[in-house]
């Protein structure tokens, strides 16, 4: 049944009824404007039903935070070795190469091991950004990262640069690509043929990344999910 299928989101700002996947949560949103009635944005959905179903059957499979699973990292492989330890107090994260050693009392240390990956994200994300920045003499107030579900990253007017952690599973042209998009908006803060000049001069592979984020970027909102430890 469609019911099964799509998750209602009232809205105040929705003109118009519209089905947008949410990859992170792995849910269909069915959105629909506060004057139409439940019944008939149901049987709009029911009308896009087989595309709904080909859309989450197409999301890749969840990857758990558990031991003995590879992430790629800024492009390494990087092999989680997860040992739980009831005697310990806290949790205790170190590499060595390409190991990330987790020592944990906790039955689940995914919390844990994205705190840790997301200073690895913004230490990195930030030599990126900075280097291109200093290449179009721009000074960057301030950088973050987030979990973000619909925006790879961000730049306010005031130089200040936000991007989502998951960003470090992609392939490196893609990072590089999404760092000089947001880098590019500190001189054009719009989408204009001047903006995307200078994103594909800041980018070293502009074609290969913005593809590769158009056609795979849901692939990074797997990372982490359906967690089971026994």
């Amino acid at each position: 049944m469609i019911e099964d299928l799509v998750t209602i989101k009232r809205s105040k700002k929705a003109k118009r009824l519209a089905l947008r996947l949410d990859p992170a949560e792995r849910i269909m949103n069915l959105v629909v404007p506060q004057k139409v009635s439940i019944e008939k944005a149901y049987f709009f959905a029911m009308e896009h039903e087989e595309w709904v179903r080909e859309t989450l059957n197409k999301l890749p499979a969840p990857i758990a935070f558990t031991n003995g699973t590879t992430l790629p990292i800024f492009g390494d492989r990087i092999t989680l070795d997860i040992r739980i330890d009831k005697s310990l107090k806290r949790t205790y994260l170190r590499q060595y190469d390409d190991i990330l050693c987790v020592r944990t009392y906790q039955s689940d240390p995914t919390n844990r091991i994205v705190t840790h990956l997301k200073k690895i994200a913004r230490a990195g994300l930030a030599d990126i950004a900075s280097d291109k920045a200093e290449q179009i003499g721009k000074t960057i107030s301030n950088i973050s990262v987030r979990d973000t579900k619909s925006r790879w990253g961000s730049c306010s007017t005031d130089g200040y640069i936000s991007f989502s952690w998951r960003l470090i599973f992609a392939p490196y042209s893609a990072i590089d690509y999404v760092v000089a998009h947001e880098v590019a908006h500190m001189n054009h803060m719009n989408h204009s043929k001047q903006f995307w000049k200078l994103c594909e001069k800041l980018s070293c592979d502009y074609n290969s990344g913005k593809q590769w984020m158009k056609e795979h970027s849901n692939e990074l909102m797997s990372y982490g999910k359906a967690l089971k430890y026994n």
